[in-house]
């Protein structure tokens, strides 16, 4: 592993600053996975999945020609907040150049489906991803851009978790966005998915 000194010497694209605080998001999300909360404590499990994945896939309605209409999978960074600070909300980086996007622009419903999977939980536990156990919870509703006066959490909560945004191509035409929740589903279990309320969801914290 290289060390602190030589990693920021080949540092291209972004700042220093922006690696550290990469660095640190490592350091802190370190052995994240010592508990969880109770299986009973559905609204709980759902923001605890929802701030420590910044990942998820994203369902739009297609656009494209030789899928339109049809459901359209694709992959984005996720952040609902700064590392200990979740909010609940998954904030997006976009672009109108992506092709989902463009689906999004035509009709802003979609879902996001966000798994343990991609942390070291389920490997710690040896769950395969597929398993009801590698807890994983599907949000659907609606992604449009965000308001002037949430701009700034919105960066904040994306640029501390993806340094690596700061430093994408500014005449790619960025903006933040994210998805209005309407429904919250989690299958951390045996025996089908579990509904979470919106205000339960927004009322507990991960």
């Amino acid at each position: 592993m290289p060390s602190l000194h030589s990693a920021l010497a080949l540092l291209t694209g972004y700042s220093a600053l922006a690696f550290l605080a990469g660095l640190r998001l490592c350091l802190s999300t370190a052995g994240d996975f010592s508990s969880m909360p109770p299986r009973n404590d559905t609204a709980r499990v759902a923001r605890t999945v929802a701030h420590r994945c910044d990942w998820g896939a994203v369902a739009t309605v297609s656009t494209q020609k030789a899928v339109k209409g049809k459901p359209f999978a694709n992959v984005f960074s996720i952040s609902d907040g700064p590392v200990k600070h979740g909010t609940g909300v998954p904030y997006l980086y976009l672009t109108a150049m992506e092709v989902s996007v463009q689906d999004l622009k035509a009709n802003p419903a979609a879902s996001l489906t966000m798994s343990l999977a991609q942390t070291n939980y389920c490997k710690k536990e040896k769950y395969d991803p597929q398993s009801p156990l590698c807890t994983r919870i599907i949000l659907s509703g609606t992604i449009n851009p965000v308001e002037e006066s949430e701009v700034d959490t919105a960066k904040e909560a994306l640029f501390s978790r993806h340094p690596e945004m700061a430093s994408w191509p500014k005449d790619h035409e960025w903006f933040f966005a994210k998805l209005n929740i309407t429904n919250i589903w989690v299958l951390d279990y045996f025996g089908g998915m579990k509904n979470v309320t919106i205000d339960d969801y927004f009322n507990v914290k991960p």
